[in-house]
Parts: structure tokens; sequence; C-alpha cells
């Protein structure tokens, strides 16, 4: 083989690693990776955000169930203190006195309106 054969062929593998290399650099630039990592960002903060939306819908739900059994219960302890003040009542009209209630706790007081009961 003569240096020319050498030369030649030294020349193809450059040439050739050359176009592989520009061959990458044409496929992948920076920028096109960049915009990648952006699409894997959008995508992963998409997911957080329908995660958060769900959250949120199960904790309204939640509160708006909350808020309905707070309001039966009011309605049910508003029965219970209207059934007891007219029990009272017929028992004043019967000419008795009706036994003494226990005090009530300060934290009730400010949910019990008729305090004469």
């Amino acid at each position: 083989m003569t240096v020319e054969t050498w030369v030649q062929a030294g020349l193809a593998v450059v040439g050739s690693v050359g176009g592989v290399v520009a061959a990458r650099a044409a496929r992948r630039t920076k920028r096109q990776e960049n915009r990648d990592d952006f699409t894997t960002i959008v995508k992963e903060l998409r997911t957080d955000l329908k995660s958060v939306k769900d959250e949120l819908a199960e904790q309204k739900t939640e509160a708006r169930r909350q808020a309905e059994q707070i309001s039966d219960q009011a309605l049910a302890l508003h029965w219970l203190q209207t059934r007891l003040h007219q029990l009272v009542l017929h028992i004043r009209g019967a000419g008795l006195e009706p036994p003494a209630g226990a005090p009530i706790p300060e934290r009730a007081r400010k949910y019990i309106h008729h305090i004469d009961v």
C-alpha cells in the first residue's frame, strides 16, 4: 500500500466521522433539546395541575357534604330545643315547676338562643 492509499483512507475516515458529527449536530440542536425539556416540564405541570384540580373538586364536595351535615344537625338541635321549650311550658301550664337544668357550657351558650328554657 502506498502513501497515497493511506492518505485517501485517512481522509475517508475523517470525512465519515465528520459526516456523523454533522448529522448528529443537524439532528439534535441544543435549542431542540431545550424545547424537548420544556415540553416534558409542561406535560408534568399539566399532570400536576390536573391532580390539584381533582383534589380541589374533592375538597369542595367534602365541604358541601359537611355544610349539609351541619345544617341538618342545626335543624335537629333546633327541633330538640323547641320540644324542650314546649314541655317546660306544658309543665308550667299544669301548675308545676320543671326541674332545674344543668348549667349550659360556655362553648354551647353562643349557639343556644333561648336560655330561659
